[in-house]
């Protein structure tokens, strides 16, 4: 596992960061309750759609278009020949806008593939949700705390505060995390989609906002500032973008988790044979303004192997928050939940 950061500040007492952390975790697992309800119905829409031979893939976004490697792949027209292969004549993308919700849609029925932040998967799984993880898709996730020009000058000035963050994400971790180490105990952090910050942070009804660097970046192009940067200031919280299955889908598909983690690979090739033509396909899938998807889109985040090393250290240190939080119900063995394929080795 990722050594732990030495603390320089005492943490705040643990009935105090229990409440703090009660009132957070329901808006990330809440979705999670729903499920048992929802199943049915979604099963019986599934199997009507898996008679179509259309693989169905939920990813995290506004647009319904597959990313990273795979999706590079699929970019070129290179995917769906090999998805032939496998029995689907068509893929289906379907966008959600947290984690949780993309949760309760895959393991309800309604997709056969995830594609999100490594948190809220491994809330999943800790929840007792037969998934399975395929692949690491990216790695180094990267996010910043926002304020406005006139707000906190540190983390430290959060004490007392409300910081708001999208609950359940890679971002939900580094807060929460960030948080910790500096021993601050906010006042609430309530959960806000990204694209709703700017509003609340602006009136002043949140001192700050946690989100992803490229969301930060444009905050700081309209005067706002980055007190803390997970990169520069706590590496060892970066995400990991998870690519999950269910159980029962992989034993219908036997040889869907090796298939896709040799797609992976190729587009991982590809990519670095030419990351402008990459960087272009990350243009793409965003309306944030092109220099800022190329300045955060990086060559080193591209993973070697479906289980890069890195990857699974950051993956276990994430994990042993969340079970240390009690974000995670019940801890598990990451070894357990990988698929181990002659191309994961």
């Amino acid at each position: 596992m990722t050594a732990r950061t030495p603390r320089t500040t005492p943490r705040p007492p643990r009935t105090a960061r229990r409440r703090t952390r009660q009132r957070v975790a329901l808006a990330a697992l809440l979705p999670l309750a729903l499920l048992t309800a929802l199943t049915g119905c979604a099963e019986s829409a599934a199997n009507d759609d898996a008679e179509l031979g259309t693989l169905r893939v939920g990813v995290i976004g506004s647009k319904a278009q597959l990313t990273g490697p795979v999706g590079y792949l699929h970019h070129r027209d290179e995917l769906l020949p090999r998805l032939a292969e496998l029995g689907f004549d068509d893929i289906e993308v379907f966008p959600f806008p947290n984690g949780p919700d993309l949760n309760q849609a895959l393991v309800g029925g309604s997709l056969d593939v995830a594609s999100y932040g490594d948190t809220p998967a491994l809330v999943a799984r800790g929840s007792g949700l037969e998934t399975r993880l395929i692949a690491q898709a990216q790695i180094g996730n990267d996010a910043s705390i926002v304020v406005r020009d006139d707000g906190p000058r540190s983390i430290e000035e959060l004490e007392g505060e409300r910081v708001s963050v999208q609950t359940g994400s890679y971002i939900h971790r580094y807060l929460l995390g960030a948080l910790r180490d500096a021993g601050v105990e906010p006042a609430e952090v309530p959960h806000i989609y990204t694209a709703d910050t700017e509003a609340p942070l602006e009136r002043g009804d949140v001192a700050a906002a946690a989100m992803p660097q490229v969301n930060a970046e444009v905050f700081v192009a309209k005067g706002y500032r980055i007190i803390d940067h997970l990169a520069e200031d706590h590496p060892d919280y970066a995400g990991t973008s998870a690519t999950v299955s269910t159980q029962s889908f992989l034993d219908e598909n036997p040889d869907f988790a090796a298939a896709w983690q040799e797609w992976q690979d190729e587009g991982v090739r590809l990519a670095r044979e030419d990351f402008a033509s990459y960087q272009d396909f990350a243009v793409t899938l965003s309306d944030f303004p092109e220099e800022l998807v190329r300045a955060t889109t990086l060559e080193e985040h591209l993973p070697d192997g479906p289980f890069p090393e890195r990857g699974l250290e950051l993956l276990a240190g994430t994990k042993e928050f969340l079970v240390e939080e009690d974000f995670i119900a019940e801890d598990f063995d990451l070894e357990d939940w990988l698929v181990r394929t002659e191309a994961a080795d």
